[in-house]
């Protein structure tokens, strides 16, 4: 058997290299004529200068620079909003059972976080070199604006670094005191506390990142701010993209693994004896909260570099460029303004509406909190546009970009509506989920997700068609006479107010590992069995404990907090897609000179373009198969370890070192896991930028509009399977039953769908286009130099180190155990059988005897002692 595999292994492997030669013939084609490109500046957009920032008076008064120093201000003011937030929620009461539990869940969690610290830094020496090489060795800048780069590259990655953590810290105070005040009996303090974690995590993270780009505008010398944006957007971008993929392979192996026990042991979810356990806990913060936090800073922050950049190049009137940089980063200070006013608007409300109430919709303050905020957005976004910018232009362009922005604002409150419908616990999706399983099982369950998902993504791509069209259109009204190609900008400016109310935005995303863990916290402390604790509680805290009702709301907290989960994911693709426009713009704005010369090769008539965008497809592909084999592979040995560690009896709970190796599998194979994929995307945006600069164009379209519609439907889709799971343990109190046990198994195909392959995607489409800027910038220099034989090879390279990646995602990822064969399900058949042992008729129940057991008898033949035995 081995020999036969081995030889199956070797024939794959061959092919293989036979395709990635053809291929890398092929892709060398597509290079076309041997004749250089225009001459093409080096440095690109690192050689990008700010204009003065004083040229422009604002308000008849203020200066640019004085205007972005207020806003520097109220960044400083959002951060110390988050800070308060966070020592009030350490401040809250908790049991020391449960206290222990979400400690011990942090030091899992800070042990996988220095780990992915120091992987950070190995894979900071890929883009470093890469850096060195094109700044130094080819655009021929100087060794200090060359270290600017690379030194503001390292500040990005340490940025997306330590807000996971932040928010790592605070969701392991938040879950035990949820916990804890679920014993209250009461709902409201339940929704309070995960809400403030959240905002605190959300105002911490904007204020952060505006803070630092605000501080590259004022404190810096202005010719080298384009070299600190570059160098800051790649390092986030790469922090994001690894903490992304790690934490959804790590989140998802413990999920699986700690989920599958229900079905193979029936026991409870989150039960104590369970050593997966709390590596799912410390999996729900390294996906749910760290993958979340290091996207959202990194999003916010492209995203703003992305519309410096189209700035700088598309308007070529210095005044008119600082007016719209002071309105684009003073509107983003408005709104953390905005945001935190809603957030205090909407306590409120809710804390007059469910104060002395026992039953809460918990959806209905987070619905009702993205809404007030984002009227709020759009309100003041109008107000600030007009104190502003009145007199741009001809004087009505002011209304006409704010309502740009207020699309993108409006479609971050209106995404996650669409995202309800196919994913709550009140959607007709999740609903129909639960309703196929009951008669077809884990089969129809599974394809009644998989319609929930698909009918997702045409709803809301064409819900973000509609908004960018809307945009498209009011672009057309005036905004040609300012700039270069206005309808990019105008995306750009959607893109920026989908991020507008990014502090909650990420607030209801971290709402739910919250929620997640509390549960699990409230499971693990076991707290119900300690001798006493009813009357300790009592004394110490001045309530009796409702247990049976803690573990009912939590249940149902749990489930909205998984519902909004789902609706950021969208809207963090949606702005990656609707940003990477902006992004791409740059490259091209670069290699047609101000789109002057080469438009013909952007044209499906171009042969390298059209391909360029038939590669996309296939990459995004590769990456979601890649990503759930990393699943796969580190689910099966987490689950042989829990299978043959996990004891029933005796002990109340699973030893520590049990739930440690657990941890270790899920890190050891999250890290395998991402460093092929990150490799993989990083050589891919190297070979193929390095075939044709207009192969590579139509590359990073066609991932961003794959990505979009790939990210959708998986996220949606394992959101249907994870709220109709959720709807059978709440609503139908059906746990432990044959339709448990389906929806159980559909959320176990959910899971990678939704926190990991649909989620990376938004990262890793950035990482790309960034990545991108310096990768097409380095090719187009070789060549300028008439080196195409060595771009053409570097290419051919590249692409054989892509096609190994390939191979080790699967190939490096398969499970090390020899294939089943038919003797392993075989009847056992006569001739197979044992010798027969002959025994006495004394020794023989009475039933198979003669009916007299007095001395010996005679030898009955053919009886095993097994057959009785059993």
């Amino acid at each position: 058997m081995t020999t036969a595999l081995s030889s199956v292994s070797r024939r794959t492997r061959a092919a293989l290299i036979g395709l990635s030669v053809l291929l890398g013939a092929a892709l060398a084609g597509c290079s076309g004529s041997s004749t250089a490109p225009p001459a093409h500046a080096g440095g690109g957009e690192a050689n990008l200068s700010l204009p003065d920032l004083d040229q422009a008076t604002f308000l008849g008064m203020v200066s640019g620079k004085q205007l972005l120093g207020i806003g520097l201000l109220i960044a400083l003011a959002g951060l110390a909003f988050g800070i308060v937030r966070f020592v009030q929620v350490k401040r809250l009461p908790v049991h020391t059972a449960m206290r222990e539990v979400s400690e011990l869940i942090y030091e899992t969690c800070k042990a996988y976080l220095i780990q992915q610290g120091k992987f950070l830094l190995v894979l900071w020496a890929f883009i470093g070199a890469v850096i060195l090489v094109y700044f130094k060795f080819l655009a021929g800048l100087s060794w200090g604006r060359v270290a600017i780069v690379l030194a503001f590259s390292i500040v990005g990655m340490a940025g997306s670094y330590s807000i996971a953590w932040f928010g790592i810290r605070l969701n392991t105070y938040a879950n035990s005191r949820t916990a804890f005040a679920a014993l209250r009996g009461r709902p409201l303090a339940l929704h309070q506390i995960p809400m403030k974690s959240g905002m605190s995590i959300g105002m911490v993270l904007i204020s952060v990142e505006l803070f630092m780009m605000l501080s590259i505008m004022l404190f810096l010398p202005a010719e080298i701010a384009g070299s600190c944006f570059i160098g800051f957007a790649i390092g986030e971008s790469l922090g994001a993209s690894a903490l992304r993929i790690a934490g959804g392979i790590f989140t998802k192996i413990a999920d699986i693994g700690s989920d599958l026990m229900k079905i193979v042991f029936k026991i409870k979810e989150d039960d104590a004896r369970n050593p997966g356990v709390i590596a799912d806990c410390a999996g729900d913060n390294a996906g749910d909260s760290v993958g979340p936090s290091a996207d959202g800073f990194e999003t916010y922050g492209v995203t703003g570099v992305a519309l410096v950049t189209f700035i700088l190049l598309a308007v070529h009137e210095p005044l008119v460029q600082v007016q719209l940089l002071c309105w684009i980063f003073f509107v983003r200070a408005i709104m953390v303004l905005a945001s935190a006013a809603s957030y205090e608007v909407n306590n409120v409300i809710t804390i007059a509406k469910y104060r002395n109430l026992r039953e809460m919709d918990f959806e209905r303050p987070l619905t009702n909190l993205v809404w007030i905020t984002s009227i709020a957005s759009i309100f003041a976004t109008y107000l600030t546009s007009y104190l502003l910018i009145a007199d741009l232009g001809d004087g009505t362009l002011w209304w006409k970009l704010a309502t740009i922005v207020s699309c993108g604002t409006l479609a971050g409150a209106l995404i996650p509506e669409l995202v309800k419908v196919f994913t709550s616990t009140n959607s007709v999706h999740a609903e129909e989920v639960v309703k196929s399983s009951h008669q077809g099982g884990a089969s129809l369950n599974i394809l009644s997700g998989l319609v929930a998902g698909n009918f997702s993504a045409f709803w809301l791509g064409a819900a973000i068609i509609a908004l960018m069209g809307a945009s498209f259109l009011i672009s057309s009204l005036g905004l040609g006479a300012l700039m270069v190609a206005p309808a990019v900008f105008a995306f750009g400016l959607v893109a920026f107010g989908f991020l507008g109310m990014g502090p909650v935005t990420i607030a209801v995303d971290s709402y739910g590992p919250v929620t997640d863990n509390a549960q699990s916290v409230y499971e693990l402390s076991v707290i119900e069995e300690q001798p006493g604790v009813a009357e300790e509680i009592h004394a110490d805290y001045g309530f009796t404990p409702h247990w049976g009702r803690a573990k009912m709301l939590l249940e149902a907290n749990d489930g909205a907090g998984n519902t909004f989960k789902a609706t950021a994911k969208p809207v963090l693709i949606g702005t990656a897609v609707v940003g990477a426009t902006t992004m791409i713009f740059s490259i091209i704005m670069g290699l047609t000179h101000g789109m002057t010369a080469n438009l013909d090769k952007l044209s499906l008539l171009h042969a390298p373009f059209l391909l360029g965008l038939i590669t996309g497809g296939a990459i995004i592909y590769w990456f979601t198969g890649a990503s759930i084999q990393a699943v796969t592979t580190g689910s099966f040995r987490a689950v042989e370890f829990i299978k043959n560690s996990i004891k029933l009896d005796g002990d109340a709970r699973a030893s520590v070192e049990d739930s440690r190796k657990v941890v270790e599998i899920c890190t050891q194979y999250a890290q395998k896991g991402m460093l092929n994929i990150f490799l993989g995307i990083f050589f891919a945006a190297l070979a193929f930028a390095f075939v044709e600069p207009y192969f590579f164009i139509g590359y990073l379209i066609s991932i961003a509009l794959f990505g979009l519609y790939q990210a959708i439907f998986m996220a949606n889709a394992g959101g249907a399977w994870d709220n109709a799971k959720k709807i059978v343990e709440t609503d139908l109190a059906a746990k432990g039953t044959e339709l448990h046990d389906a929806s159980v198994i559909g959320d176990t195909v959910g899971d990678p769908y939704k926190d990991t392959s649909s989620v990376a995607l938004n990262p890793v489409i950035k990482f790309t286009t960034l990545f991108g800027l310096l990768a097409v910038e380095l090719a187009v220099s070789l060549n300028a130099q008439g080196n195409h034989v060595l771009t053409w090879s570097l290419a051919a390279v590249f692409f054989v180190a892509l096609c190994v990646m390939v191979w080790r995602s699967f190939y490096g990822m398969l499970i090390d155990r020899e294939m089943l064969t038919a003797d392993d399900f075989a009847e056992p058949s006569g001739d197979d059988e044992p010798p027969v042992e002959v025994v006495a008729d004394d020794e023989l129940p009475p039933a198979i005897g003669n009916g007299s057991n007095s001395g010996p008898q005679a030898v009955m033949v053919g009886i095993r002692r097994d057959t009785y035995d059993v």
